[in-house]
């Protein structure tokens, strides 16, 4: 399984950016799919994920902003970020957990937002 990402790149605070990853994985209909994120000397975090049956949950922190949404048919998951703030700079990381929690992660995309 391959997780290829992009989008990434630098943005103004309040701007948006998109990001999108395509995997190539069987079963990716039946996998939980979303997005990570690392800022520098900072654990790995959650930023927003959708599962199988469409359900999907997100950190506080993004909540109202950020977007996670998956195309099956095109095996991608994207990640649409508006209101951009300052602390959302990190590098993003899209990720796949199969139906046998089995998990694979793509290569990470940078992320910078300026003020």
């Amino acid at each position: 399984v391959q997780l290829q990402a992009s989008g990434g790149g630098l943005a103004q605070a309040e701007g948006s950016l998109r990001l999108s990853c395509t995997a190539s994985a069987a079963g990716f209909g039946s996998s939980t799919v979303g997005w990570f994120r690392q800022a520098p000397g900072k654990e790995r975090e959650l930023v927003g994920t959708v599962y199988s049956r469409g359900g999907s949950k997100y950190a506080d922190s993004v909540k109202g902003r950020f977007t996670v949404s998956r195309d099956n048919a095109k095996k991608t998951v994207d990640l649409q970020m508006n209101s951009l703030k300052t602390e959302d700079t990190a590098m993003y990381y899209c990720y796949l957990k199969t139906q046998w929690h089995k998990e694979y992660w793509g290569q990470g995309t940078q992320v910078t937002v300026s003020s």
